[in-house]
């Protein structure tokens, strides 16, 4: 608009120029002229309106806005001599607002470590409220402001919904907060050679995601699946493992003794949802894995070899094989000090140990 209205002037300052050296009665001449052209214009328009662009309004109410009404109303215009004064009052609305327009509204804006730290609380404590965040800031000696608006206006920019909508707990969630007392199990079917259908019954940790194939048959009868349960209860034992919950669906082959073997020792039987494996997620990971990598690659001949496979891809699942879940560690051994000693990193020598007939490979550092 102020690019419009520059040049707007400038062209009218070159035309004012040219009438100096005119007559009277040449300008009187082309006023008629021009006015003649305006009725013309007027009535090839008939009831469309001309649009004027912001700078032709500014021009035509800085030009005009002197003038008395009586003469605005004598004045030949495409518009109404209201409507020129009208453009004037905005025209100057415009400017005082511009110029009355503080440089800064309202308070300061939050510090950004500030504005981080509250967020910060926001995310890690879903059950804090906006007053609970703005507490425990004065509680580390950072005062945000005398009321808790500041930090609610905070969360509600980031996106953060409010407590009680953030407090509602989801089940990946709870997995990850009782990982350390949380067990999953799960029956894997498999058919032989001979077309024998078997089930394999196996529990993972989810913390350490260690792996135990409690056997394979098949019948799963009742007393096999508690008799089950109670070398599943040995095993824990034994490695000093204290679960609390262990995560099973609605399978049949579960019996009620199955759980109250487990409820003796404390652990608390947790059934999924009807058809919804992702809440038994880690555990079809595994029975996905196991299929992949063993299983779909393997001819099995009977049920001793069927043990004998899963042992070996037990071990090797426990002992050598990484998992994402626990940066890409190994449920027995932890991540070995990266090789640092550049003449080594330039000499490697890695060895390679086949398993089950080279279906699983290990790699290991020469000695």
């Amino acid at each position: 608009m102020l690019l419009r209205l520059a040049y707007l002037t400038v062209t009218q300052a070159f035309a004012v120029v040219r009438l100096l050296p005119m007559s009277d009665r040449d300008k009187d001449a082309e006023i008629l002229t021009l006015r003649h052209q305006i009725s013309v214009l007027q009535r090839q328009l008939g009831k469309d309106r001309v649009r004027f662009t912001p700078g032709d309004r500014a021009f035509l109410a800085a030009l005009l806005h002197r003038l008395p009404s009586e003469v605005l109303r004598r004045v030949r215009l495409l518009v109404r001599p209201d409507t020129v004064l009208r453009w004037h009052r905005d025209l100057v609305a415009r400017r005082h607002a511009a110029v009355s327009r503080p440089k800064r509204s309202g308070r300061p804006r939050t510090v950004r470590s500030i504005r981080l730290m509250v967020l910060r609380l926001g995310r890690e404590n879903p059950g804090w409220g906006y007053r609970r965040i703005h507490g425990e800031l004065l509680v580390l000696g950072i005062k945000v402001a005398a009321s808790a608006s500041t930090i609610w206006e905070i969360l509600q920019e980031a996106g953060i919904a409010p407590a009680p909508e953030r407090a509602s707990s989801t089940w990946a969630a709870f997995l990850r907060s009782q990982a350390d007392a949380l067990l999953a199990c799960d029956f894997l079917e498999t058919v032989t050679l001979s077309g024998a259908r078997l089930y394999v019954f196996a529990v993972i940790e989810h913390a350490s995601r260690r792996i135990r194939i409690l056997g394979a048959t098949a019948y799963p009868s009742a007393s096999w699946v508690k008799q089950t349960a109670k070398n599943l209860v040995m095993d824990l034992e034994d490695a000093g493992c204290r679960a609390r919950f262990l995560i099973r669906d609605r399978d049949g082959k579960f019996p009620s003794l199955f759980d109250a073997v487990l409820a003796e020792v404390g652990i608390e039987v947790v059934p999924s949802g009807v058809r919804m494996p992702r809440m038994n997620s880690i555990m079809e990971r595994w029975v996905q894995t196991c299929r992949r990598e063993l299983l779909d690659r393997t001819l099995i001949w009977n049920q001793r070899h069927l043990l004998h496979a899963l042992r070996e891809f037990e071990d090797f699942y426990n002992s050598h094989r990484p998992h994402q879940g626990i940066d890409n560690a190994r449920p027995l051994h932890p991540l070995p000090v990266p090789n640092s000693d550049p003449e080594q990193i330039a000499r490697l020598d890695i060895r390679r140990r086949e398993r089950l007939g080279g279906i699983l490979h290990e790699y290991q550092n020469a000695a």
